[in-house]
């Protein structure tokens, strides 16, 4: 079967995978979708249980990316999935927390969060792209992040031939942690700047940027084109669909589900595509009963998911869950794409309302659609807190604040629905990233600067400290700007070297 990506504003866009990963985002606004979702078989999901993690991403990327051959697939998974990146030759590690739940610990990688699962391929996947296109330009990585993608887009691009990265993220929305990751980055290509507002205006000054004719014209004239590391590129979700088929092949091979046995997944989400790839994964034959959307205080989604009707027209909270503070979710545009029977005029409509009202509502029929397929839920600050004691004191598992709150969002799913299927809930950063909080919550002294903090969390949890994290203490601060978000289309012109 030959795969070709469509775009959610115009159906009639006809491009290769490689196109639509060296692009990023359509040039219509739209993002780009896959025109049909591969299956696989039980046979196949057994048959994965007994491979590496990066034959299972083998395995998927081959569904997807037919453009690519099977040695250039093989290229990119082999650098991206190894013991070089990853603290643990699983790549992605199962915990069995309690009866029938199990944590996806997704933080293994280099930046401790899961987006390094996507991130660490990303720079192959996308400069073979460019090759196979040949391009003949300089790829330029324009990033905006709530925290997490940040610095893991900044470590798989440092000093990547042909690549620049430039990030933004919001000078007050990040912990200490996450801010000396990426104003500390190493490499000759990146580059690193605050704005003054929250995730969605770093994200919607990004997309603006991304869809400026005249900005796109003036790198051409300078030998250069944009694209994408955050997840409105098809190869940072692509690689996230992997991590929930190799779990389920990893739960059958080890005997914790039969062949078949329905599962429900958790996962924290802000921007909807961690989630999004599970919906995919299910899509594929992965068999799925709930996908349970659990948000923070910034609930847009869990509101979206049981009325039909998304409104980011309120309160922006600040909270102890950085990167899931966001209200406008953009992969979600990718699941309505879906759901409305790939109608790219209702999507236009709906994002249409989405930037001059703020707001949509979705029909009938697709919300009916929503709820066959998610639940969704959120907690405060306050219950997230409460959740990381109670999980520790009673598992001795230290859990970091966006992890807490899919447990918390799952216990008061279970207890609402008396539903007992076996659950795998998404863990998508170390506490190490969060570590002042995660102290906080157990009871521990938590007015210190991060690395102290660090050395008390290690003593309480056990748990080792990252090499990564352990290694930022003295560093010195490389970045430093921070700028009105206004100013962002200059900021790429400076960093670029383009008058």
């Amino acid at each position: 079967m030959d795969m070709y990506y469509k775009s959610t504003r115009n159906s009639q866009v006809n491009v290769s995978s490689a196109q639509a990963i060296a692009s990023g985002i359509s040039k219509d606004g739209g993002l780009f979708v896959p025109s049909e979702i591969p299956a696989v078989s039980m046979d196949e999901i057994k048959a994965l249980g007994k491979m590496s993690y990066a034959e299972r991403a083998f395995f998927v990327f081959s569904r997807f990316l037919t453009d690519f051959t099977e040695a250039e697939i093989r290229y990119c998974v082999d650098n991206a999935y190894n013991t070089r990146n990853f603290d643990t030759g699983n790549i992605a590690e199962l915990a069995h927390l309690f009866d029938g739940t199990f944590m996806l610990e997704l933080w293994h990688g280099p930046t401790c969060a899961f987006k390094d699962m996507a991130l660490q391929i990303l720079p192959y996947l996308l400069t073979t792209s460019a090759r196979k296109l040949d391009l003949g330009k300089k790829i330029v990585i324009l990033v905006a992040t709530s925290g997490d993608t940040g610095k893991a887009a900044l470590e798989g691009f440092k000093d990547v031939p042909g690549t620049q990265i430039l990030v933004f993220y919001p000078d007050n929305g990040v912990s200490a942690m996450q801010k000396k990751q990426m104003t500390t980055q190493e490499g000759s290509n990146v580059g690193v700047c605050a704005i003054k507002g929250n995730f969605d205006d770093a994200q919607n000054g990004v997309k603006a940027i991304f869809t400026d004719a005249g900005i796109a014209e003036k790198l051409s004239e300078n030998g250069m084109q944009f694209s994408s590391a955050n997840s409105i590129n098809w190869g940072r979700l692509a690689p996230q669909i992997i991590y929930y088929v190799s779990t389920y092949a990893q739960l059958v091979e080890d005997g914790e589900i039969a062949a078949g046995e329905k599962i429900n997944i958790v996962v924290p989400t802000g921007n909807f595509g961690n989630i999004l790839a599970a919906y995919y994964a299910k899509k594929m034959g992965i068999p799925v009963n709930k996908l349970i959307c659990a948000s923070n205080s910034n609930n847009v989604l869990t509101d979206f998911i049981k009325t039909g009707v998304y409104d980011r027209n309120r309160k922006f909270y600040t909270t102890i869950s950085p990167s899931m503070d966001i209200l406008i979710s953009s992969n979600l545009e990718r699941l309505l794409y879906h759901l409305c029977g790939e109608n790219d005029a209702t999507i236009r409509e709906w994002f249409g309302k989405l930037a001059s009202e703020g707001r949509y509502e979705v029909s009938e029929d697709v919300r009916k659609k929503l709820s066959e397929e998610f639940c969704a839920g959120y907690c405060s600050d306050d219950e997230t807190k409460d959740c990381i004691k109670r999980i520790f004191d009673k598992y001795s598992y230290t859990c970091d604040t966006h992890t807490a709150v899919a447990v918390k969002v799952y216990e008061d799913y279970k207890a609402a629905t008396g539903d007992t299927t076996k659950t795998v809930i998404a863990s998508t950063a170390s506490p190490y990233k969060f570590s002042g909080s995660v102290l906080s919550a157990i009871g521990a002294e938590s007015d210190a600067d991060e690395f102290e903090l660090v050395g008390k969390l290690a003593e309480l949890s056990k748990l080792p400290v990252p090499e990564s994290l352990a290694a930022l203490k003295g560093k010195e601060i490389r970045f430093s700007d921070t700028i009105d978000r206004s100013e962002m289309k200059q900021q790429v012109y400076k960093t670029l070297g383009i008058c």
